[in-house]
């Protein structure tokens, strides 16, 4: 049962987007797992794209607040139009097949509360089969899915706080996120839009872009909106090159340091050698793409 909230605030504080496309087995697990492991109650909202497979009527029986398009209309699109209805302070974007263990709540408020201010992104640690932060096969489908073992080992299969997030699931102030725009829908089905979203944050100032250990996720991977056989990738690579003169590959190792422990803010980057001829081969790679 969620408990009495201790923040100060006596109405729900993080609004939930999901978007799911005919994935209804997963989203229900991912349901379950939010009022099962949550220690408050939150607003949930989720975007149906098609909901052909009876997710529409789940949703709606269930009484989830929801928006719906009836193609697959790609990730960015989706979330912004989710993100309209959005009525809590704090938004938090999660894929449709990611499992949330216990206190994961808990444990962003504290951290939110700690920073006393909305220039943040933070977000989860993922455990996965095959990738991840942490690699950890707790089952790669739902057939296989072992959650009593996850739920007993999760807390002793440790990453570390992390700099340079950009992934889901993350949190940010819908102050923030109305600031930037959202996600950038040029993106779509979605491919680059993390990075993209990360850019216009820096951009307005913000500096910690963190990744908590103990804020952890299980995810299937590959079983999302995009990861569907009428899927066309973006050339998300492209797209932010062309946007923003950079590639993502030169921003997060220059600019977010992703992956590498957390020590602090982050600050604009140190024009090292390394730096320049970075730069420089991201401006000659930007020339090409004009021809």
């Amino acid at each position: 049962m969620a408990q009495k909230n201790i923040y100060g605030i006596n109405h729900k504080m993080i609004s939930i987007v999901i978007p799911t496309y005919n994935n209804l087995s997963y989203l229900k697990l991912c349901l379950k797992s939010l009022k099962k492991n949550s220690l408050f109650d939150h607003e949930i909202i989720i975007h149906i794209n098609d909901g052909s497979d009876g997710t529409l009527d789940f949703v709606k029986t269930n009484n989830y607040k929801y928006t719906i398009s009836d193609d697959n209309i790609g990730l960015c699109s989706s979330i912004n139009k989710a993100a309209k209805l959005v009525s809590n302070k704090y938004i938090l974007y999660s894929h449709d097949d990611m499992y949330f263990c216990p206190n994961w709540d808990k444990v962003l408020l504290d951290e939110v509360k700690n920073l006393n201010h909305d220039n943040f992104y933070l977000s989860g640690t993922m455990i996965e089969p095959n990738s991840g932060h942490i690699v950890c096969d707790f089952g790669i489908d739902l057939d296989t899915f072992k959650e009593d073992e996850l739920l007993s080992r999760y807390k002793s299969i440790n990453f570390y706080d992390h700099q340079g997030t950009h992934f889901a699931p993350h949190l940010v102030s819908k102050k923030m996120w109305d600031k930037v725009g959202g996600f950038s829908e040029e993106f779509n089905p979605g491919i680059g839009s993390d990075p993209d979203f990360n850019m216009k944050l820096w951009k307005e100032g913000v500096r910690i872009f963190k990744g908590l250990n103990d804020f952890k996720v299980y995810h299937f991977g590959s079983l999302t909106t995009r990861k569907k056989k009428n899927f066309i990738q973006n050339r998300g690579d492209k797209t932010f090159l062309k946007k923003w003169g950079i590639t993502t590959k030169f921003f997060k190792k220059h600019y977010l340091k992703s992956k590498t422990k957390y020590n602090g803010p982050l600050k604009e980057p140190n024009k090292t050698l390394g730096y320049i001829f970075g730069l420089l081969s991201c401006k000659i790679q930007s020339i090409f793409l004009l021809y």
